[in-house]
């Protein structure tokens, strides 16, 4: 009976695994299915490289849209890292016990904050505080890199934190032990032995960045045109899909299942690297 019990466990366990890659297999193959022939009639070469988006015109270019997407990403990773590796460090080294107890719960808290909240608050005090004071239309890379490195920090802080005391003791004990300090301990020993879980960590966040719709949306200002700077608006992958999805019918609705096509394998590269820096933790 006891064995009955174990198989059936294990069944049940392996059916639901199969069960998520079979969906996440579905999912891809659907959106491949739906947004190849646009890719095929305009060309691969121009549809990422193309510099204008007309559907009307039967013109997809989605250029503008990547470089979008890559500023404010790069943009919230600019932000977003320094400030939540020093958090981990924090957390792991310098804290008191009390003050641990209260940063914790506030960041995961962050992690559970709706992001149509935070593109509400960037709409309302990020955007015009650009706008009054550095210029431009409000609605930008900044705004939108800002908001994104907010929405980061609970993915990487928490990875960063783990990945520093998933170290041995013995390696500052030992550096302690030869006369350094805890400062030097901490930039030359520990960063560097926890170096493939921050990484995985920061890669992790640039995918919950990139990937990232809503927020975005509020305050980025949507522009399909090329930035020339952090105070110009832009359109990311994601919120072009996310705005015409609704009314796009025919052509123009593959062409946005296309777009799905390419952030779907940014998003894989991003994983796999996330992966193989894991591993090499």
């Amino acid at each position: 009976m006891t064995d009955f019990k174990e198989k059936s466990t294990e069944l049940a366990l392996l059916f639901l695994a199969l069960s998520s890659i079979a969906s996440l297999a579905l999912i891809t193959v659907f959106i491949i299915a739906e947004g190849i022939p646009v890719i095929s009639k305009v060309g691969i070469i121009h549809f990422l490289f193309g510099t204008e988006w007309a559907p009307s015109l039967g013109k997809y270019g989605i250029f503008p849209m990547i470089v979008g997407s890559i500023s404010v990403t790069l943009g919230a990773l600019i932000i977003a890292v320094p400030t939540a590796l020093c958090c981990a460090i924090f957390l792991v080294e310098l804290s008191p016990r009390f003050l641990s107890s209260i940063v914790r719960p506030a960041i995961q808290v962050l992690a559970g904050i709706p992001s149509v909240v935070y593109g509400f608050w960037g709409l309302i005090f990020i955007v015009p505080f650009i706008r009054n004071y550095l210029g431009g239309p409000g609605f930008s890379i900044l705004a939108g890199s800002i908001i994104l490195a907010i929405m980061t920090l609970p993915t990487i802080i928490s990875i960063a934190e783990d990945s520093l005391r998933a170290l041995p003791p013995s390696y500052k004990e030992g550096s302690l032990a030869l006369g350094t300090t805890q400062w030097q301990t901490i930039v030359s020993l520990q960063i560097p032995a926890a170096r493939s879980g921050i990484t995985a960590a920061i890669v992790l966040g640039m995918g919950r960045a990139i990937g990232e719709t809503m927020a975005v949306i509020m305050v980025l200002g949507n522009a399909v045109a090329l930035p020339t700077s952090i105070l110009d608006p832009a359109r990311t992958l994601t919120t072009n899909i996310g705005i015409e999805m609704g009314y796009a019918s025919g052509e123009h609705q593959q062409a946005l299942f296309a777009t799905g096509i390419v952030l779907l394998v940014i998003i894989m590269i991003l994983n796999g690297i996330a992966q193989y820096a894991a591993r090499r933790r």
